[in-house]
């Protein structure tokens, strides 16, 4: 009896992750769609020719002819509804489209400049987090002047403009000191002022969210009991109250990684980086629209697989989680 019990129980779990994983899913469809649907329409009102963009930009000084025969091969000359309803189905079968300003499949160009811009958000968010939990960690509940200090300083990063900063880092620590290189493809060394970059402003605000959830956990009685046996101050915060400030943060980390791949663009601008942050600026200024939604939809995807790995997280973090929502 109890084997079965023990069975059903196992069946139950397992329909309801099931359940959930496939809610994500269905959510994410939407969110893609959306997100293509949206950035379609925004570049069909923006001002400008695509079609000079098609035939080599501004300088072009294409024939009547040629720029009829590249309307009619590109769709231009149908209702945008119908160039819509058609893109759409190209999307569904796989198909992005090819580059109007780089001539070549926008899958192609994608695949050729996405390592960068992964490389650069994996590093941010890496500082992000190393810079927040010692922020945390070294003034959090600690002396009120100390405390004050880091909640000071944690709010003044979260506020600071990340292309300011970018311009900044650049003067000081490459051009002035010249401890880094100015560009930043020159090997892990040009990796880091552009993370930083893009990571202090982030480590402010996640720095700022665990601090709350940090000073929260540190007066609830496990804590008080923690102590009371003798355990040290380092081995309380690291042991019993740092898993329950890590949550908020872990959650910020899937808007995190969008937001920072978004944020890549000015980025990869000021220190000369390749990258699909870079691409994206070049697509819009050419009205190139394959290949700005297809970068579009790629940071769309990516929010939404860190969504489903931050869900995962959240359960081994803390396992009371999958309790609650059996």
């Amino acid at each position: 009896m109890s084997i079965i019990l023990n069975d059903s129980l196992a069946r139950a779990r397992l329909n309801k992750r099931a359940q959930r994983i496939l809610h994500r899913l269905l959510g994410g469809i939407i969110v893609l769609w959306a997100s293509a649907t949206v950035t379609f329409f925004a570049l069909k009102l923006t001002p400008g020719d695509p079609v000079r963009a098609l035939l080599g930009g501004p300088s072009a000084n294409p024939t009547p002819e040629t720029i009829a025969a590249t309307i009619r091969e590109f769709g231009l000359d149908k209702p945008v509804a119908e160039q819509y309803l058609f893109w759409l189905k190209r999307l569904l079968s796989g198909d992005l489209g090819l580059s109007f300003s780089q001539h070549q499949p926008v899958a192609e160009v994608i695949a050729e400049q996405v390592g960068p811009t992964l490389q650069l958000t994996l590093a941010a968010l890496l500082f992000a987090w190393l810079l927040a939990l010692i922020s945390m960690l070294t003034t959090a509940s600690r002396h009120r002047l100390l405390s004050s200090l880091g909640s000071a300083i944690e709010t003044l990063s979260a506020a600071l403009p990340q292309f300011w900063l970018g311009i900044v880092l650049l003067s000081v620590f490459a051009f002035g000191l010249q401890w880094f290189p100015p560009e930043s493809d020159e090997g892990w060394a040009g990796l880091v002022l552009p993370s930083l970059a893009l990571a202090i402003p982030l480590a402010g605000f996640m720095s700022q969210v665990m601090r709350e959830a940090f000073g929260i956990a540190i007066e609830q009685p496990f804590v008080l009991s923690a102590r009371a046996r003798g355990v040290s101050d380092l081995a309380v915060r690291l042991r019993h109250v740092l898993r329950h400030a890590l949550l908020p943060a872990v959650s910020l980390s899937a808007w995190a990684v969008g937001a920072l791949m978004g944020n890549a663009v000015l980025i990869e601008l000021i220190f000369s980086r390749q990258g699909i942050g870079r691409q994206l600026y070049q697509a819009v200024m050419k009205q190139d629209m394959p290949l700005t939604v297809g970068i579009t939809l790629v940071i769309t995807l990516a929010y939404i697989v860190t969504s489903l790995l931050v869900d995962i997280l959240y359960v081994v973090i803390d396992p009371r989680i999958e309790e609650g929502r059996r």
